[in-house]
């Protein structure tokens, strides 16, 4: 990978100057970079923007439950072949005599073999089994694999950016974690929601946008809430509340009191939160 890479920032995504400082120690290091952070906090976003700051092309691979590491080298399709040999009694085909036919390129070995250096993202590491990331160490240490069924060795050709998510569902082993740099997003402060928000609405009334932040934390701050609303779920909310013309007086109580804020399953998404918010609104009117 060309040393002078750096990762300045995106006009499309507020990175903070700790993130961007932990995007280009990974590039140095030649190290995946583990990013972890609550849900909604951009986590998955940043990788696309950082090929897309950085002109590379970006491979995704979302990582599911039953996902293991093998599907990320390559996968020997068994199946299809003892298909096409059935077959092959009948039409004769040669597409059976050759095993390279039946091999499915994984996205690791896709972006080793890239002929130009690729930003790799490895969504949600965390879902998969714990063996998962230990599984992935030697090919990302060494950068090649060896191919069984066609006896090759795969070498990457460059390095590719690896960033790896996390939403803490498990805890990742010490071995992996020892490999990775890793950098954890804060949930954003106010000024810095503002600035992404600006982002997204850059023409949104200052006096909206100011009822609406105040509002947002203090539903964040909410205790015993099973599910605090997230960035992205801020910005939907904003989005309706410009759908739907909701002004910024109907954010709050007459006597400047929280309520419960309009289209507020926008922000909690259960029963339970909302009933817990609603109670402890009600208590506090009848405390003052």
């Amino acid at each position: 990978m060309r040393q002078e890479t750096r990762f300045e920032g995106s006009p499309n995504y507020v990175a903070t100057e700790d993130l961007k400082l932990a995007v280009n120690a990974a590039l140095t290091l030649q190290r995946p970079l583990l990013i972890k952070g609550e849900p909604g906090t951009g986590k998955t976003m940043l990788a696309e923007e950082v090929a897309a700051a950085l002109d590379m092309p970006l491979l995704q691979w979302h990582v599911k439950s039953t996902t293991k590491a093998q599907q990320g080298l390559y996968e020997y399709d068994a199946v299809s072949r003892l298909r096409d040999s059935q077959l092959a009694d009948i039409e004769g085909s040669e597409r059976v005599k050759d095993i390279h036919n039946y091999i499915v390129k994984g996205v690791l070995w896709q972006a080793f073999t890239a002929p130009q250096p690729v930003v790799l993202l490895i969504d949600e590491i965390d879902k998969a089994d714990i063996e998962f990331p230990n599984d992935l160490l030697r090919e990302l240490d060494r950068m090649e694999f060896y191919v069984y069924e066609t006896r090759e060795m795969v070498v990457a050709k460059h390095r590719p950016l690896v960033i790896i998510t996390s939403n803490n569902e498990k805890e990742l082993p010490d071995a992996f974690l020892r490999r990775c740099f890793f950098h954890y997003i804060k949930f954003p402060d106010k000024e810095t929601m503002q600035d992404i928000v600006n982002v997204h609405f850059p023409r949104l009334k200052k006096d909206l946008l100011a009822q609406a932040l105040q509002t947002f934390y203090e539903v964040r701050e909410v205790p015993g809430l099973k599910k605090k609303p997230s960035t992205s779920e801020f910005l939907d909310w904003l989005k309706l509340l410009l759908a739907e013309d909701i002004p910024a007086e109907a954010l709050r109580s007459q006597d400047n009191k929280a309520i419960v804020p309009p289209l507020h399953g926008a922000l909690l998404k259960n029963e339970q939160d909302v009933h817990l918010f609603e109670r402890l609104l009600f208590m506090a009117r009848n405390n003052r």
